[in-house]
């Protein structure tokens, strides 16, 4: 079986020309197949900013109003996503940009409100907006276009975290989960590897200090990671999906620094 990496990159990442150009040099070298998912959340809050719409996270996600819908639509579909494209272009990387949208990849439906541990420890009811839980995603058709078989060009997705709910509704999906969900449909067709690059070397038992890399996490260590406070706010959705994606037939999950996508260090993911 063909092997590929899927390589999600953070917001912080793609949102800083140096550090962009940089893992865009890397992605360009990285052999054999793969596909590349983005964030652009802090573009998103600044824009929205620019525009007076004001920005709502709990639990490391975003609340989606109708306001705020578009700026993330326009920002992550639009600005962010071919702004990658034309970089991998200037690579000699034959990219594509993808929503979820796009040949129909990856369908959802609108979150419903749920219940959710707060930050001081309480919990409350929360209504997401329109923020996209996934369905399923169609990874025959992302392989056609990886793998083609009528010997044509193939080329390399770069997908936003947009999906949609086959009722004609852009949703926002959390960007990590988008990677998680792109590896997961692509097992029947290639060995996957995921992983997820950031600014931080890895998860960190210090987060100020870039040498407390975790060389390996567990289900069992990450709950105790948990109870302890030392993995939180944003980082649990990533490691949630990392599982989810381990327990589904993705080969190898790895959390590591930008400059190190083909992932010989970091923190690796383990049933």
């Amino acid at each position: 079986m063909q092997k590929i990496n899927v390589i999600k990159v953070g917001g912080a990442v793609v949102e800083d020309s140096t550090s962009l150009a940089c893992l865009i040099q890397q992605f360009a070298t990285l052999p054999g197949y793969k596909i590349l998912v983005h964030g652009g959340g802090r573009s998103a809050t600044r824009i929205a900013a620019q525009l007076g719409i004001e920005s709502h996270m709990v639990g490391g996600r975003r609340i989606t109003d109708e306001d705020m819908l578009q700026v993330v639509t326009m920002v992550y579909g639009g600005l962010v996503n071919k702004r990658i494209v034309a970089a991998l272009q200037a690579q000699g990387v034959n990219a594509v940009g993808l929503t979820g949208a796009d040949m129909d990849i990856i369908r959802s439906h609108r979150r419903a409100p749920k219940m959710v541990s707060m930050d001081d420890g309480t919990q409350a009811m929360v209504d997401f907006g329109f923020v996209g839980d996934v369905d399923y995603a169609n990874g025959h058709r992302l392989a056609k276009l990886i793998l083609p078989q009528d010997n044509s060009d193939a080329v390399v997705p770069v997908v936003a975290p947009l999906t949609h709910d086959g009722q004609g509704n852009i949703l926002n999906t959390n960007a990590d989960t988008m990677a998680a969900t792109v590896a997961k449909a692509l097992t029947p067709h290639f060995e996957v590897t995921l992983t997820y690059c950031f600014e931080k070397s890895g998860v960190l038992t210090n987060p100020d200090d870039d040498n407390s890399v975790i060389p390996t996490i567990n289900t069992q260590s990450y709950a105790q990671l948990k109870t302890d406070g030392i993995v939180s706010g944003g980082m649990i959705p990533k490691l949630d999906n990392a599982f989810d994606s381990i327990a589904s037939g993705v080969r190898r999950v790895v959390i590591t620094h930008y400059t190190d996508i083909q992932a010989t260090h970091g923190t690796t993911i383990e049933q």
